[in-house]
């Protein structure tokens, strides 16, 4: 079959909307899913940036949603007509993955990052029959059709709006299971969050959704608006004049808060986060770092923790139902975070979201009715 889909040829170059082939059907453990949305992710654009370790010409996005429109023969599991948000790969074979911990699988970059599945690599090209790079975090849903496998996809109630859930797959699921199951955090609990982008604001309302007390952080007016909206007292990342950053956090906190979320990677951040914890309070980050991290004495005085999240330390198929959930309550309002873009306007997508125009863009398919 024939669809349409964004590839990316090389690093420097932009994305551009082509015909692909897919020249096999799912095999088994796999399902074509027709792609209804697709969100956009700062991982996506990194590939830009990864020195050559992510193979191109590519199809990019791995925060799609769709339906099911043929398996591979599997008896379980998603079936022909169910709508699904698709998820990260993994293995469901090493220790992490029998641990409930998918996140951490022992071939999670290999499968998301740096190549993806080997197996039936061949079956996917451009329209002049050149090879195309294996599945992008187990997807490649920059595109009208994806082939997953079934153990990445989690059925949804079909009355949800479909097109707008993917991001639910991986930014919005990083947010709020930094708070959900990191955390674990509670009412009387309090977490500071640093950058309000995409997963800090769904941290912002899994807090409060939790009955925490949360304090947001970002340079950005406008983002401070959105988290002072879901529950957030916003705090400026350059407070004009004394006290510091750490200071206010604490006074905010009642003395530290108990948890903190950094999704920026910026050192002095960083530090000003591990100062703003009460004794024994936690620290998860949420950003890759690319530089070394200079830890200034006494931050990790009195019991302090610092760790790195991947995914949120979730099992989507166990987290996606519990945001969708919480968003028919009224307590996880993700879809107020969202512009949607057709999918020819992938570069326009990417210039607003680098420019910090939208929070979460999502690219529907142009000739797929959601």
């Amino acid at each position: 079959m024939s669809f349409r889909a964004a590839v990316l040829r090389s690093y420097d170059a932009r994305f551009a909307v082509e015909e692909v082939r897919l020249t096999a059907g799912p095999a088994e453990d796999e399902l074509l899913v027709r792609i209804a949305g697709c969100g956009m992710c700062r991982t996506d654009l990194a590939v830009r940036g990864s020195g050559g370790r992510s193979p191109l010409p590519a199809v990019l996005g791995h925060e799609g949603a769709g339906t099911v429109v043929e398996t591979g023969g599997r008896t379980g599991g998603p079936r022909v007509g169910d709508h699904v948000v698709l998820s990260f790969d993994s293995c469901g074979e090493c220790r992490s993955c029998l641990s409930a911990a998918p996140a951490y699988c022992d071939s999670f970059a290999a499968l998301n990052l740096f190549g993806g599945r080997t197996e039936h690599r061949d079956r996917f090209t451009d329209a002049a029959g050149g090879p195309l790079a294996p599945r992008w975090f187990g997807q490649s849903s920059f595109a009208e059709y994806a082939v997953v496998p079934a153990r990445n996809a989690v059925v949804v109630d079909s009355a949800l709006p479909v097109e707008l859930l993917g991001p639910l797959g991986c930014g919005f699921l990083t947010g709020a299971g930094a708070v959900l199951n990191t955390f674990g955090a509670g009412p009387g609990d309090t977490v500071a969050v640093y950058g309000a982008g995409a997963v800090g604001l769904a941290a912002v309302m899994a807090a409060t959704a939790a009955g925490a007390v949360t304090v947001a952080v970002d340079r950005r007016p406008e983002r401070l608006a959105l988290a002072e909206r879901f529950g957030a007292t916003p705090l400026p990342a350059d407070p004009a004049g004394p006290p510091g950053l750490a200071d206010c956090v604490r006074r905010l906190t009642d003395g530290g808060a108990r948890y903190a979320l950094d999704t920026t990677g910026s050192a002095r951040l960083i530090n000003e986060a591990l100062r703003g914890l009460r004794p024994t309070g936690q620290l998860a980050l949420a950003a890759r770092l690319h530089h070394p991290l200079p830890l200034e004495v006494g931050t990790l005085d009195r019991g302090r923790r610092i760790s790195h999240l991947c995914e949120g330390d979730a099992v989507p198929g166990v987290l996606i139902p519990r945001l969708t959930g919480l968003w028919r309550a009224g307590l996880f309002p993700f879809d107020q975070l969202i512009r949607t873009y057709p999918l020819d306007a992938v570069d326009a997508a990417e210039r607003d979201c680098e420019a910090g125009r939208v929070v979460k863009p999502v690219l529907l398919p142009t000739d797929i009715e959601s």
